[in-house]
């Protein structure tokens, strides 16, 4: 068994990312004052630009990015496991990856995920996103042990779109993850729509924690994010949420004894069964 408190911080991150980092180290630092161990930030943590230019002007390696290294300090000053939901990180050919950090409590690196499944989509009223054309998409699951208050705990990655592919959750979940993460800038009309609804699926079909920190709010590039950060219990009840957009702290207790008794009575993981791929066939004419 391990118990330990879990915060999620809800950021309005802009387009400097010095600035993004004095709201991290100020949000982290409430989090710490009441009590958490370990702290998850948005998908985009340290710069939500939609100018590509702007944003590849600013992109760095992950040894001399200026979120990586008050992240790192931050862990290790306050002794926590923190995830940065993710913050954008040079690539080859003029690209970036969408890279979430896992920092142990010495400040070193746990983990890495690249955001695997690009946000290509065209919305109602003319909102279309090409995440393709400025990211270059990850190619594994992340998954990664942790010690956190003195206990193990199997902790599972993904960023923002990836919760729409649930074989993505399900394979961390058969590997033995235990607490599912899904740090997000969900846009508000995607958000009203499906954010809760998501994240309790996800949860509830894998008998898992689920923790979503979010983006949220209208940001300087112009567009508007969901807010509404999440943890999730295995049963799928919202234990803990930052209530609209503004940027703020949620906590709960997290207990892994709650996942396995949850796997005991409902034990979906071990009931499946292998079935044939269905078949389209033709119907003969009347």
């Amino acid at each position: 068994m391990t118990v330990f408190q879990a915060a999620v911080v809800q950021m309005r991150s802009g387009v400097d990312p010095a600035r993004n980092a004095e709201a991290l180290e100020r949000l982290v630092g409430e989090a710490v004052a009441k009590g958490a161990q370990y702290v998850q930030t948005p998908e985009m943590t340290g710069m939500l630009c939609r100018d590509r230019a702007v944003l590849q002007a600013a992109l760095r390696s992950e040894a001399d990015d200026p979120i990586v290294a008050a992240a790192r300090s931050l862990a290790r000053r306050h002794a926590i496991t923190l995830h940065i939901g993710s913050t954008a990180i040079a690539a080859p050919d003029g690209m970036a990856a969408n890279r979430a950090f896992l920092f142990g409590a010495d400040g070193e690196v746990v983990e890495t995920y690249d955001k695997i499944h690009m946000f290509d989509v065209d919305l109602d009223n003319g909102e279309s996103w090409r995440e393709s054309a400025t990211y270059v998409p990850g190619t594994r699951s992340g998954l990664a042990d942790l010690t956190i208050a003195g206990g193990p705990v199997r902790l599972g990655f993904a960023v923002c779109y990836d919760m729409r592919f649930p074989d993505l959750f399900r394979a961390q979940a058969l590997a033995g993850a235990e607490v599912l993460t899904a740090p997000a800038a969900f846009t508000r009309q995607t958000g009203e729509a499906h954010w809760h609804v998501l994240l309790r699926a996800r949860a509830i079909e894998n008998n898992a924690f689920m923790i979503a920190a979010a983006q949220g709010g209208r940001h300087e590039d112009g567009r508007e994010t969901f807010g509404h950060s999440l943890l999730v219990d295995p049963w799928g009840r919202v234990m803990a949420e930052v209530k609209g957009d503004e940027p703020g702290i949620a906590m709960a207790r997290i207990d892994t004894d709650l996942v396995a008794s949850t796997r005991s009575k409902i034990p979906n993981l071990k009931n499946r069964r292998p079935f044939e791929a269905p078949e389209i066939r033709e119907r003969a004419p009347a």
